[in-house]
């Protein structure tokens, strides 16, 4: 089914997404005070927005950034598959895949080039996650179309540009697309083939709670600590999210190698 978007539906769809940014917010300062969102909500797709009402405590925050930033980047030390990551499964590519994939990549090489200047992302509404956070590689994330993403897919329209800090600013090196934490392994193999990519969550968050988040122990906090139970969150005195963000999956497209396209 086509959608027409109308004026009224746009203003309403705006509506939407500037309600749920100020409930965020709202739930960022006063968890207690914010409704967990349902389960289909089509927010799970947009980073910083499925995160179940988390504090970011003025004493813990860039902490609680660090944790999941690190998770965030393809060249990061993460175990696949492990207690704080799920990935769709390992399946062979399946006749057509190979062509839809490079498809795709062709889409979002063209729709990429103006963003080679990062000045461009950010007056068209790309705004950085966590930029005071030294990190390999910065997510410059459009709100807007991660919230339309819930619904549709377009390879010209990815939630999140990727690029490299340089001496200069920064380097465009890919981007990333996002999907409903709620979609189905044949709902992503529609957007892309799982028979070339693999989606990944995020999962099993224990932060500690204010004031201990500076000293805290971050090789059990974290997106890359050992905590990963409820139980165990709890007893370290920890609040615990079992799925933070929705699905996502990173693409390279400027890379030679045909591996290091899809790499996650």
């Amino acid at each position: 089914m086509k959608l027409q978007i109308t004026g009224k539906l746009l203003l309403t769809l705006t509506l939407l997404a500037s309600g749920a940014a100020l409930t965020c917010l709202r739930a960022q300062a006063n968890p207690q005070d914010s409704p967990r969102a349902p389960e289909h909500d089509h927010m799970d797709s947009m980073p910083g927005m499925n995160m179940d009402g988390m504090k970011m405590d003025d004493d813990s925050s860039d902490h609680t950034q660090a944790g999941a930033m690190q998770s965030m980047d393809h060249s990061h030390h993460m175990d696949m598959d492990s207690a704080h990551m799920r990935m769709t499964p390992a399946r062979p590519a399946a006749p057509g895949d190979r062509e839809r994939a490079q498809q795709i990549v062709d889409s979002l090489v063209g729709a990429l080039q103006k963003y080679k200047d990062y000045r461009v992302a950010l007056a068209e509404g790309y705004r950085i996650f966590a930029p005071n956070l030294p990190q390999p590689q910065y997510h410059f994330t459009n709100y807007w179309n991660g919230f339309v993403e819930g619904f549709t897919f377009d390879p010209a329209r990815p939630t999140s540009l990727l690029y490299k800090k340089t001496k200069d600013g920064y380097e465009l090196v890919g981007a990333m697309y996002t999907a409903p934490r709620t979609a189905t392994l044949d709902e992503l193999n529609e957007r892309v083939p799982l028979g070339i990519a693999r989606w990944h969550q995020h999962t099993n968050l224990c932060i500690p709670k204010a004031p201990v988040a500076r000293r805290a122990d971050w090789a059990k906090f974290g997106l890359t600590g050992s905590i990963s139970t409820e139980q165990a969150c709890n007893e370290a005195g920890g609040r615990f999210y079992p799925v933070i963000f929705g699905w996502m999956v990173h693409v390279y497209p400027f890379e030679s190698s045909a591996a290091r396209v899809w790499a996650q």
